[in-house]
């Protein structure tokens, strides 16, 4: 039976694609090393050492985290093209079931490599990581909170797309309606990698809701991203360097909320930088969490003093206001969201609003995200 030569090439392309991410990530190699670290766990004094088993452990999954989605994938075009061998042995007009299956199984490969590439490209230190993320308005009052309600909300629309699990860590509630501030975590694979792109000022240009004159406003905020840093990394952080703030929790109520001071506010009075967590219903649980997210905010901050000395990277997130937009988002008078360091536009604004963000996340990854990656860059102890 004859076969398109659309879906012929389709799947010519795609065995070409992943073909060459094979290579470039080094499958069968990682493959030897997976056989060579499982065969160091069954050995009977594995455990002797459980801080060492542990980072054995942790280094065989890391490997396999990347091979096993390669795997996976030539299975499925080993399948398409052993399907497209049985249509085309078939007499025309008997596998038109199996036609349509072909068609749409290529079209699926076609985004499913695409995918893979993008994940291939998140091989900085900690792309791997959990992300805390923190969305803060600018100045503008009423306009700019509302406008920090909306990333939030948009942040975690794309984290519930991609499966990923949304803890909200702390939210300080503006005057009158929005957010001032959110801090956030995310959890899930290469979570880090990916939303660090968004790390930047985020600029809106709308009618306002909040105008009776149905002026136009341009509002401000900013998304600062860290990733969620093992603890086997060193941050000493001196008792005597923070101050400890606690105070009621704020929410929508419940036994709880408002009842007891179990929020706590962290400042580390050496870096300036201050921490919030009222999640947990216990005073204790809320400062280790605080603690947990200043020990990476610190480590980001080291990072980004490294960083500086050599060269300030793309988009960085400077301050809340004009000049420093790494994204602008038009609602009036026409319809446009557009990425000011890649290009990536859209019309479609209700979509990005709900979530839709990948194409601009992949775009930046695809252009090589920030001109020194965080694995290039060493902190002294």
């Amino acid at each position: 039976m004859y076969i398109q030569p659309e879906i012929r090439s389709q799947l010519d392309e795609v065995e070409r694609r992943s073909g060459h991410l094979w290579k470039f990530l080094d499958v069968n190699g990682k493959q030897a090393q997976i056989a060579q670290l499982e065969n160091q766990m069954t050995a009977a004094n594995f455990w002797d050492s459980q801080k060492s088993a542990q980072k054995v452990i942790s280094e065989c999954n890391s490997y396999k985290t990347v091979v096993a989605p390669q795997i996976a994938f030539r299975r499925k075009l080993e399948d398409a093209k052993t399907l497209a061998e049985i249509i085309a042995e078939s007499p025309d007009g008997t596998a038109d079931a199996e036609m349509e299956e072909l068609r749409k199984s290529a079209a699926d490969l076609i985004l499913e490599v695409a995918d893979l590439e993008i994940a291939s490209f998140l091989s900085g230190q900690h792309d791997k990581s959990n992300a805390i993320v923190t969305v803060k308005a600018g100045a503008g009052g009423t306009e700019s909170n509302d406008w920090a309600d909306m990333l939030f909300r948009m942040y975690t629309r794309w984290a519930e797309r991609r499966g990923f699990k949304v803890e909200v860590e702390d939210v300080a509630e503006g005057e009158g309606a929005g957010i001032s501030q959110a801090t956030f975590r995310i959890e899930g694979p290469n979570a880090y990698g990916y939303i660090k792109a968004e790390r930047g000022v985020h600029r809106l240009v709308r009618i306002s809701p909040f105008d009776a004159n149905a002026r136009r406003h341009t509002s401000f905020a900013s998304v600062d991203v860290v990733a969620e840093i093992d603890d086997d990394i060193d941050i000493e952080i001196n008792e005597a360097d923070l101050r400890v703030d606690v105070y009621r929790s704020s929410g929508k109520g419940g036994q709880h909320v408002n009842k007891t001071e179990s929020a706590v506010r962290l400042t580390h009075i050496p870096t300036g930088l201050v921490v919030a967590c009222q999640r947990e219903r216990s005073q204790v649980k809320n400062r280790a969490l605080a603690m947990k997210i200043l020990r990476a905010r610190i480590y980001e901050k080291a990072i980004d003093d490294k960083r500086t000395e050599m060269e300030k990277y793309y988009g960085e997130k400077g301050d809340i206001g004009w000049g420093n937009q790494i994204r602008s988002y038009v609602f009036q008078p026409y319809q446009m969201v557009k990425d000011l360091r890649t290009g990536v536009e859209t019309g479609n604004i209700q979509a990005v609003m709900d979530g839709d963000i990948d194409s601009f996340i992949n775009g930046w990854l695809r252009a090589g995200g920030p001109r020194t990656r965080n694995k290039d860059i060493k902190i002294e102890d």
